[in-house]
């Protein structure tokens, strides 16, 4: 799986996309290099930049979001092809921000996400329990932009 970017073709992330998507889901939490997951989830980093601690000029970011977006939008088009037009989830109300209660904890891999992205592109693959999403996100602006692609059981997202 790419880590460092050099723009990867869609068809390659396609191929990272389908393999993940039928893995079973761990019975316990695990992580293995940009991929974890855990009871119900998957969550693998496809793409991601060079991290920006030594060069946060306007330039260099600009270049970083446009070549991630180009990414997240070449695979956009082939998962839509595949499955139908995505659904947009905004991943805000998993902050638990919303919530009066101090202990609220969103489920996984929404806790996870809302923390870096602010929204996902969700599909839901015909005659399957699953669903698909990438996200675009960043963990602080020091540190590199990642291309996410999240998979959960269809009951962990509401719709």
């Amino acid at each position: 799986m790419p880590t460092q970017h050099l723009t990867c073709s869609a068809e390659e992330l396609m191929h990272v996309v389908d393999s993940v998507h039928a893995m079973p889901f761990p019975s316990q939490e695990e992580r293995a290099a940009d991929r974890w997951g855990g009871p119900g989830y998957h969550v693998v980093v496809l793409v991601k930049s060079q991290d920006f601690w030594e060069d946060r000029s306007p330039e260099t970011v600009e270049e970083a979001e446009e070549s991630i977006a180009a990414d997240f939008a070449g695979l956009a088009v082939l998962l839509t092809e595949r499955w139908g037009a995505p659904e947009a989830v905004d991943l805000a109300s998993y902050l638990g921000l919303d919530f009066p209660d101090p202990d609220f904890e969103a489920p996984e891999p929404m806790g996870f996400l809302s923390n870096l992205a602010g929204s996902m592109q969700v599909w839901r693959p015909p005659a399957s329990d699953r669903w698909v999403a990438l996200a675009i996100g960043q963990a602080d602006p020091e540190w590199p932009l990642q291309l996410l692609a999240a998979f959960g059981e269809g009951s962990a997202l509401p719709g």
